[in-house]
């Protein structure tokens, strides 16, 4: 089986409100997914029935090969979740936390080490209410790993993160990553999708709208690009060209050299994004 999540019709509505349309998803093992989507389109409701969490109304979800509708306690030490949240334990240590959930699998990593993989070795001892965001982050995260998962489930794992603590995040997401761990992610940063997924899925009224790499998401690896640049005057002139290097060539015989304020732009994975939600909306 070359797929980690295989999903084929899903449907779930809440009264009279659909959620979820008839989604189809595949998920290669070892790559990492981006889930995009607005709040409301259903990516929430999806994720959490792939995690077994909530029963669907219709469809086949196979999650590890099995149905996370009625898969044990043997499936679900296979499956590491990191919520927005994992919980509170303020008067406990890191090392006391990640070794307590450590006891609920079955073949369990090594507490130090997935302490030290996380980047708390430092902290191991420090009680959890003395963590700063990042850091509590980053044990939500050892938490989800210790149990050796195939399949890592992240929702919006940097949100409220600075600049540096993203940047460090997304180091160990490429370690879990290197080392063959299959990774969900849902996301509202689209440079985020951007720099750590191998394919992202847009999800809008409940359904997929396209799955594609982020480079080519949109087609936007064949849209014209805009080159800008300033003229003698000092006006700023552009245009939209498939061919951006003649362009840029004919510019720099025009101005003998060098091109003043020039820039060249294409579509970016927000813009394809926007343009995708609005015309599903």
């Amino acid at each position: 089986m070359d797929s980690a999540i295989s999903v084929h019709g899903l449907r779930k509505a809440y009264a009279d409100v659909t959620a979820v349309a008839g989604l189809d998803l595949e998920v290669r093992k070892g790559e990492v997914f981006a889930l995009l989507g607005p709040n409301g389109a259903g990516k929430t409701t999806t994720v959490e029935i792939l995690e077994g969490y909530r029963r669907r109304d219709a469809g086949e979800v196979r999650v590890l090969g099995e149905d996370p509708g009625k898969a044990g306690a043997a499936w679900r030490a296979r499956v590491g979740i990191v919520l927005q949240g994992t919980g509170e334990f303020d008067e406990l240590t890191v090392a006391e936390v990640v070794r307590h959930f450590a006891g609920f699998y079955p073949t369990a990593d090594d507490p130090d080490r997935v302490i030290a993989r996380v980047g708390l070795t430092e902290k191991a001892r420090s009680r959890t209410r003395t963590l700063s965001g990042g850091q509590k982050r980053r044990l939500d995260v050892a938490l989800g790993i210790v149990g050796r998962p195939e399949l890592l489930f992240l929702d919006e794992p940097t949100t409220g993160f600075d600049p540096e603590a993203r940047r460090e995040f997304w180091e160990l997401i490429r370690d879990l990553a290197s080392a063959g761990t299959t990774i969900l992610l849902t996301t509202h940063y689209l440079d985020e999708a951007e720099t750590l997924a191998d394919r992202v899925g847009v999800i809008a009224r409940g359904e997929l709208v396209e799955v594609a790499p982020p480079s080519r998401l949109g087609d936007r690896h064949r849209a014209p690009a805009t080159v800008a640049w300033r003229t003698a005057e000092g006006a700023v002139e552009a245009t939209e060209s498939e061919t951006p290097t003649a362009l840029v060539a004919e510019l720099a015989a025009r101005f003998g050299g060098e091109v003043p304020g020039l820039t060249v732009t294409r579509p970016t994975l927000e813009d394809v994004y926007l343009r995708m939600i609005g015309e599903k909306a």
